[in-house]
């Protein structure tokens, strides 16, 4: 193909809206896209569903706390009523993160910066992120292959992002947390495959 004949010759026209826009601060040009990160997810598979800002803590963590933790948790709800008790302001709960059951498939409530309630410990609760995994403690059937490896994944991640020793000191149950009165995620959490599929994710 012949590419001089093809290409577009700049007009003065043309030339003069370039001018224009090369005036025009960086900042306003950029805001759509700025938009975009701050409405961004912190792991990228995740979905991005919105926890009320009734049911946690703003903050600047790393900066604010150090993030030492992972706290697992099963819901004792569908995935869907998790998703829309973070919603309700009157419930003052939420996590950062769910899994649903029968894919694995994650969404994202409470971004990692700011503080979930989730714990019941305000001290856990300032240096840990919290994951919900759609189940009950006593119905082994909804701790899915895909729940397993799609959760190990998540916390593999948070895991390098902070730092974090993937082991069962950092990688906590919610029934670990002090003063916790959970029982989650229960005996038929299986701690030896998730904590082996966390280190090889």
């Amino acid at each position: 193909m012949d590419r001089e004949r093809t290409a577009p010759v700049p007009t003065r026209r043309r030339l003069l809206k370039g001018a224009a826009l090369a005036t025009v601060p960086y900042t306003l040009l950029s805001g759509t896209r700025a938009a975009a990160q701050v409405r961004a997810v912190d792991y990228p598979a995740a979905e991005w569903q919105p926890a009320s800002a009734s049911n946690y803590s703003r903050s600047s963590r790393p900066t604010a706390y150090p993030v030492d933790y992972v706290v697992v948790h099963v819901t004792q709800e569908t995935y869907a009523d998790a998703l829309s008790i973070f919603r309700d302001p009157e419930k003052q709960v939420s996590a950062h993160y769910v899994v649903r059951s029968s894919d694995g498939h994650v969404a994202q409530c409470v971004r990692e910066a700011d503080i979930a309630w989730h714990a019941g410990n305000w001290d856990y609760n300032t240096r840990s992120i919290g994951i919900e995994h759609e189940g009950w403690v006593d119905r082994p059937e909804y701790f899915t292959n895909a729940l397993y490896e799609q959760s190990a994944r998540l916390t593999a991640a948070i895991c390098t992002a902070y730092g974090i020793p993937k082991d069962r000191t950092h990688i906590i149950a919610h029934h670990e947390v002090p003063g916790s009165d959970h029982t989650d995620p229960g005996p038929f959490w299986d701690w030896t495959r998730y904590i082996r599929l966390v280190n090889f994710a």
